[in-house]
C-alpha cells in the first residue's frame, strides 16, 4: 500500500541524520496521501541505521493504524492536526535539532534578520505559547498540533509562507507540499536559527531586516510574480 510515497517518505527520513538534523531516534518525518486520506509516517523509536520502507507505518487522519509492523511516532496526533488544518501540505518533520530546539527552549521566536531568512519564511518563525499542564496531561501530541494551529491563527501568519515552528520548551517541526520539502525546510531552518543567533552574539541590539528587503527575497522565488531559477522566462 502506497509503496511510492513510502519510498519517498523513508528517502526522506534518511536525509535527517545526513544533514545532521537528528540525533540517535530523535525525529521523524511523515507524507499524506490526500486522495486516500492516509499518511506514511516513521516508526517510533527505530533506529535510523535499521529503518527500511517496509517498517514505516501507514495511518489515516484519525489515527487508526492502517498498516505497518511497528507502532508510528509518538508524535502522529500532531502530524495530523496539521494536515486536518492545512490543506497544501503534503509533508511534515519534527526534530530535535540543536539551534532551532534552543531557540524553542528559549520560548523564544527566531526574528527575520536578513535575506537567508527571508528566501524562505515570510516573517520571524514563531514560537508557540506553552501547553497547559492540562494540555501536557491530556491528549499531549493532539493538543501540540492545536497549539501550533492556534499560533498561526492568532498572528495570521500563512503556514506555507512559514512553513516551520517552534514548539516552547520543545522543538521544531516544519513542512512543505511533499515529504523531501518538509526537509528541505527543516535544514534551512536549522542554518536561519544559527545565524541568527550569531547575529544576536555580534550586536545584542541588532534590528530585523525592513519590509523592503523581506518582501523582495521572499517574493522574487515565491507567488506568481517569482523569478528566481529556471523556472522563469
Amino acid at each position: 500500500m502506497l509503496e511510492e510515497l513510502k519510498r519517498q517518505v523513508y528517502e526522506a527520513n534518511m536525509e535527517l541524520p545526513r544533514r545532521g538534523l537528528v540525533t540517535y531516534t530523535w525525529g521523524n518525518v511523515s507524507g499524506l496521501d490526500r486522495d486516500s486520506g492516509y499518511f506514511v509516517i516513521k516508526p517510533s523509536g527505530v533506529e535510523y541505521d535499521a529503518l527500511s520502507p517496509d517498517d514505516l507505518a501507514v495511518v489515516d487522519l484519525d489515527l487508526h493504524l492502517i498498516e505497518g509492523n511497528y507502532q508510528p511516532s509518538s508524535d502522529t496526533a500532531t502530524h495530523a492536526q496539521i494536515y486536518r488544518s492545512c490543506p497544501a501540505v503534503g509533508g511534515i518533520v519534527h526534530t530535535h535539532s540543536t539551534m532551532a530546539t534552543a531557540w524553542a527552549q528559549a520560548g523564544r521566536s527566531i526574528p527575520l534578520y536578513g535575506t537567508t531568512h527571508a528566501d524562505y519564511f515570510l516573517g520571524p518563525v514563531p514560537c508557540t505559547r506553552s501547553l497547559t499542564p492540562e494540555e501536557i496531561n491530556g491528549e499531549y501530541e493532539k493538543n501540540t498540533g492545536l497549539v501550533i494551529i492556534e499560533t498561526f491563527k492568532e498572528q495570521g501568519i500563512d503556514p506555507m509562507y512559514t512553513p516551520a515552528v517552534l514548539c516552547k520548551n520543545h522543538g521544531p517541526f516544519a513542512w512543505g507540499k511533499d515529504a523531501a520539502q518538509a526537509v528541505y525546510h527543516a535544514a534551512v531552518l536549522e542554518e536561519v536559527a544559527k545565524m541568527a543567533l550569531y547575529t544576536q552574539m555580534i550586536s545584542p541590539d541588532a534590528q530585523p531586516a525592513p519590509d523592503s528587503i523581506k518582501d523582495k527575497h521572499f517574493y522574487r522565488k515565491h507567488g506568481s510574480h517569482a523569478y528566481y531559477g529556471q523556472g522563469q522566462k
